[in-house]
């Protein structure tokens, strides 16, 4: 089995806004098995366009007031274990805490910062967690780009986290 996820977060978008980030995330939309979104959405109106394209997994980020999600879940998506939360607090201690958060997860997914960030964390009994933020499509702050990220998975190993820069 053969899984391309888009991984987006911070997409700060209202109501009557999501033709901006479906512009915004144009090709990346039409190769895409599931969407996974990590929080500060805002409107629900950004979700249903984004199911047009595939089934999306969301998390509550802290600027979603009003909206109805879940704060972290955990997704099987072809063998491989996807945990997602909006903030993982302070970089410092980031990697233990995502880890005693989701212990048996394969891959964490975060926002919040709107950073774009990927480390690969090995456990003393070797097994790999990967730790990913894809940034912000749509406000990049700090970050040199907005960006996304896709992960791929292929019979339920983690081929490959990339970030793509967006325009």
């Amino acid at each position: 089995m053969r899984a391309n996820v888009l991984l987006i977060t911070d997409t700060h978008l209202g109501q009557g806004q999501a033709p901006r980030l479906v512009d915004t995330l144009g090709s990346l939309l039409s190769d895409v098995d599931l969407i996974v979104h990590a929080g500060d959405i805002t409107d629900d109106s950004i979700l249903e366009a984004l199911r047009v394209f595939a089934p999306v997994h969301a998390v509550l980020g802290n600027n979603d007031r009003g909206m109805v999600l879940p704060e972290r879940i955990v997704v099987d998506v072809g063998g491989v274990e996807v945990g997602v939360v909006h903030d993982s607090g302070a970089s410092t201690g980031r990697t233990a805490r995502l880890r005693r958060w989701f212990p048996t997860a394969d891959v964490v997914v975060f926002g919040h910062s709107h950073m774009p960030w990927h480390v690969v964390d090995r456990s003393p009994n070797g097994h790999e967690q990967h730790h990913v933020n894809p940034g912000s499509a749509i406000q990049r702050r700090q970050a040199p780009r907005r960006t996304a990220a896709v992960l791929e998975i292929v019979d339920g190993t983690v081929m490959s986290v990339r970030h793509v820069p967006l325009r």
